[in-house]
């Protein structure tokens, strides 16, 4: 069952647009930096969503009931990378992951904005969900303080194997933060099956973009 009294935020229009004929950069900035998010139109994982702007923004505003410093954070989903940069500038060491295709602008994305600051090098890896997960990442090497999931939740076919790499990197003493903007039937059906193995809070709910951002942990057998 969904615990917390959530906060109801807005997510600030803290980013200049810049419109171009194909690739579209945006300029964000958080945590005093600015973030510049090259865009692409081809591939789902390549436009920033707005979870990713909910959950940036939370983090930077709550860094002493999430401190990232010196904290092992896996994005899973991590589509152009915006969130990964913003945990990688609250100190945490960062491993940005997602599908084959979407990773040379996500590596472009995030060594552009982190190669001349004083921090972890974050590490951009593949991750199919739910494919590979023992031989890519084994649990004796593998143990993450954070894992970070923004709008993965939409009309696509990989909602069980997203579910499995959920559970496979959220061992005890894991905190899953998951944003996501809920629309269908099924959105609320992943958050259930969420419900019904992890303790699910809510944390913030950010009503008109129909974003809600969730903590999960590990029930305590």
């Amino acid at each position: 069952s969904l615990t917390g009294s959530p906060v109801t935020l807005k997510i600030l229009q803290n980013w200049v647009p810049r419109v171009s004929h194909y690739f579209d950069k945006e300029h964000y900035t958080y945590v005093g930096h600015q973030i510049v998010i090259q865009e692409s139109i081809e591939h789902f994982g390549a436009v920033v969503w707005p979870g990713a702007l909910a959950l940036s923004q939370y983090l930077e505003s709550n860094q002493e009931q999430f401190n990232l410093k010196d904290k092992k954070v896996l994005e899973i989903g991590a589509g152009t990378g915006l969130l990964s940069i913003v945990a990688c500038i609250l100190g945490a060491h960062v491993t940005a992951t997602d599908l084959p295709e979407v990773l040379d602008n996500l590596s472009y994305n995030i060594s552009r904005n982190t190669q001349n600051l004083n921090m972890h090098k974050p590490e951009v890896r593949k991750l199919v969900w739910g494919e590979g997960l023992n031989e890519d990442f084994p649990v004796s090497t593998y143990h993450y303080d954070f894992v970070l999931a923004t709008d993965v939740v939409y009309h696509h076919g990989a909602l069980d194997p997203l579910l499995a790499t959920m559970v496979y990197f959220c061992k005890p003493g894991t905190v899953l933060l998951w944003a996501n903007k809920f629309r269908f039937s099924t959105d609320y059906e992943f958050l259930e099956k969420v419900c019904n193995i992890f303790n699910t809070t809510i944390l913030a709910e950010f009503p008109e973009s129909n974003v809600k951002l969730l903590k999960a942990t590990v029930r305590k057998n």
